[in-house]
């Protein structure tokens, strides 16, 4: 356990981060709603917040600069987003360590969520210029047949915990080259990350010159705000990240009032290591995916199955690596694993460790370790050898714990890997051909990212990110996730003397 003593505290290093990205301190030391810090378990902050009443209001003025900023040309558009991630290149220390302090994280983990901002942007940009139509071919003489792609209007963004500020970018720098503004709610458990964020958007927004006021509305405040964000009729897009329970709330909520959602929800993913594996290669994918940000990210590795062949040698190692992992302040630059976020998350995992043994399974770490503080919640990740695939390895608990399986079929492993309610990422390890091709096929994983010889996590901006069943089915990021930002409308021009209709319908009148 890292645990050194630091001659400032965790509060004292996020106010100066604050001060130094020009947050007005109002905002974070003059509230009501407290915030903490998992690193040591104290109160950094207590932040003002909306009350529900006022939601409406903000939505409103967000949907009057929606209205202005649609009229401007989107590669203008894009200069706005070309300009934000020249803003948070200059921060990228500062925020990138105030994520750390925020959410645990280690420090390179804080720094590579802001180099996602900093990534989308640049797709943005690039986007804010292709944001292609299409010509289509039509059955009539003398007309042109088109489809265009237009602005939609308020874009509602609820936050996780996990990703405070990257999640954000990802659905901001698209929305805001598609022409609409963005009302963003953050998570309760991370809000200073978001009023930097805000406040760095704000110098770009300076700079620009000439963009509508309250293009991006930021809303500090509980579940209760985040009720009223979704079910406003202003807000014809809603991009929720969180749980699988909080998408149950979400979706159905949107879809009483036609709403579109981008839901990004659970993920207990799976990987499968074959016979042919680069066991070496598989071993460094596997503990980063497995005791990556202590197990707090939805593309978390969760489930293991090993080829009987390679099982013994594998494990062994794996325990070992789980034995020698640097668990301890994230702050430390020899830190590997940092806390969870609360004790809420510790209880979980016990709970989940407890249902384990219970159903036969031998669990090696998953012990709380001495800690910078009395509320704060650093544990040694757990590996779990199980004899099935039953009992808690059926539900996704956020927190460091793998469950590992040994399989002796590959039409069966594949069978067992899909059967859990989560499809978000998956990964297969083997040199074997026609198994790589098997598991990112039709029939192979049914995840919305399926990956052959690296982990679960660390997914790239270039790739549209999201997944099937109670992963919600949402895309966000890259590809062609831009469309979900913006309405579609077909266009057909007669530009004959003549009316042939479609279909080779007549109807004629005197």
């Amino acid at each position: 356990m890292n645990n050194s003593v630091r001659t400032t505290s965790v509060a004292e290093e996020a106010a100066a981060i604050l001060e130094r990205l020009g947050v007005d301190r109002s905002l974070y030391a003059e509230g009501e709603m407290p915030s903490f810090s998992p690193v040591t378990g104290e109160k950094i902050a207590t932040l003002k917040t909306v009350s529900p009443t006022d939601v409406a209001a903000h939505i409103d003025r967000a949907d009057r600069a929606f209205k202005k900023w649609r009229l401007v040309p989107a590669p203008r558009r894009g200069e706005l987003v070309r300009l934000l991630g020249e803003e948070l290149r200059s921060a990228k220390e500062d925020l990138g360590h105030l994520v750390s302090l925020e959410v645990g994280k280690i420090l390179s983990e804080g720094l590579g969520e802001v180099q996602e901002m900093i990534d989308i942007c640049d797709f943005a940009v690039g986007l804010s210029r292709q944001l292609y139509g299409l010509t289509i071919a039509t059955e009539r003489a003398g007309h042109r047949m088109t489809e265009t792609w237009h602005p939609i209007g308020v874009v509602g963004v609820i936050s996780a915990f996990n990703f405070p500020v990257a999640v954000w970018a990802w659905n901001a720098a698209l929305a805001l080259v598609c022409g609409n503004s963005v009302v963003w709610k953050p998570s309760e458990k991370t809000p200073l990350t978001a009023l930097a964020t805000r406040a760095i958007l704000e110098r770009a927004l300076q700079r620009f010159g000439d963009a509508p006021g309250d293009l991006s509305v930021i809303l500090i405040g509980d579940r209760k705000v985040g009720e009223v964000l979704v079910d406003h009729p202003k807000v014809p897009v809603v991009s929720a990240t969180g749980s699988t329970h909080m998408g149950r709330d979400v979706a159905p909520r949107l879809a009483r009032r036609f709403a579109r959602a981008i839901l990004e929800l659970g993920g207990n993913n799976g990987g499968i290591v074959c016979p042919s594996a680069d066991l070496d290669m598989a071993l460094r994918a596997i503990a980063f995916g497995a005791m990556g940000t202590a197990g707090q990210r939805c593309t978390t590795l969760r489930r293991l199955f090993v080829h009987e062949s390679t099982y013994d040698h594998l494990v062994t190692r794996l325990k070992k690596a789980y034995e020698s992992v640097p668990v301890g302040s994230p702050l430390e630059s020899s830190t590997l694993v940092g806390p969870l976020i609360d004790k809420l998350a510790f209880d979980g995992m016990q709970k989940a460790l407890a249902e384990a043994i219970k159903h036969g399974g031998r669990v090696h770490g998953g012990e709380r370790v001495n800690c910078l503080g009395e509320h704060a919640y650093y544990v040694k990740p757990a590996l779990v050898e199980m004899p099935k695939h039953e009992g808690p390895v059926l539900e996704e608990t956020f927190a460091p714990i793998l469950y590992v399986m040994k399989y002796s079929d590959f039409d069966a492993v594949l069978e067992e890997h899909n059967a859990v309610g989560a499809g978000l990422s998956s990964s297969v390890f083997t040199l074997d051909m026609r198994e790589a091709e098997r598991f990112v096929s039709v029939d192979g994983s049914d995840c919305g990212i399926a990956n052959v010889n690296i982990g679960t996590s660390g997914a790239e901006i270039g790739g549209a990110f999201g997944g099937e069943k109670e992963t919600g089915g949402g895309r966000e990021s890259g590809s062609d996730a831009w469309k979900a930002y913006m309405r579609r409308a077909t266009n057909t021009v007669n530009y004959s003397k003549s009316l042939p209709l479609a279909q080779g319908i007549s109807f004629e009148i005197e």
